[in-house]
């Protein structure tokens, strides 16, 4: 399993992994880019567990989120039936995590984006926008942009329809669809196509 995985992981990490995968067996598959998520766990209908990871993360993404995922088997193992992202999965997803926590596997400008998103980890590392726009810099020919990255007023293409960005309501900004005058709200670091 390490064989199939080591490719998409930075080096120095590749041990760590080992290590718990060993302690934490399941099946890992590697799929293509969804939209809607980098990541998941789920038990399968042979009551086998299994996690898929997008094949397009960056090295920094994919560890991450395979790490997130893992913690959800290990605190599914340990609870059985707890809240997908409560507390025991925060603690345990905080556990996996420290031995990462080091700068020959994480550059120094993430670490500390890092450390802060693991004190209280949310269910999509999505939701902290300074740790998602840290770790997009490492993808490869990423033609997206966030939407906090466009002024208020420009036009842009999210699922191939066009929207304007408007005002940030607290934390996602409203965006009319063009076409339906429907209002929609985005998260501060939705990728979109510019126009």
């Amino acid at each position: 399993m390490i064989k199939k995985l080591a490719k998409y992981l930075p080096e120095n990490a590749v041990e760590y992994v080992d290590e718990i995968i060993t302690e934490h067996p399941l099946e890992i598959k590697i799929v293509n880019e969804r939209s809607t998520k980098h990541g998941d766990f789920k038990r399968t209908t042979n009551r086998r567990f299994q996690i898929t990871i997008n094949n397009n993360l960056n090295q920094y993404q994919f560890l991450l989120t395979l790490i997130h995922e893992i913690a959800h088997f290990v605190t599914f193992k340990q609870n059985n039936r707890v809240k997908p992202h409560g507390i025991e999965w925060k603690r345990n997803f905080q556990h996996l995590m420290l031995p990462f926590i080091n700068p020959t596997i994480y550059p120094e400008n993430i670490l500390p984006l890092l450390a802060n998103y693991l004190k209280n980890p949310k269910a999509s590392t999505g939701s902290d926008v300074s740790l998602t726009y840290a770790l997009k810099q490492f993808d490869e020919n990423s033609e997206k942009s966030f939407i906090f990255e466009i002024a208020c007023g420009s036009n842009f293409i999210f699922k191939n329809k066009i929207y304007k960005k408007g005002n940030l309501r607290r934390t996602r900004f409203e965006c009319i669809e063009l076409s339906s005058k429907r209002t929609y709200l985005f998260n501060q670091n939705a990728e979109i196509d510019k126009l």
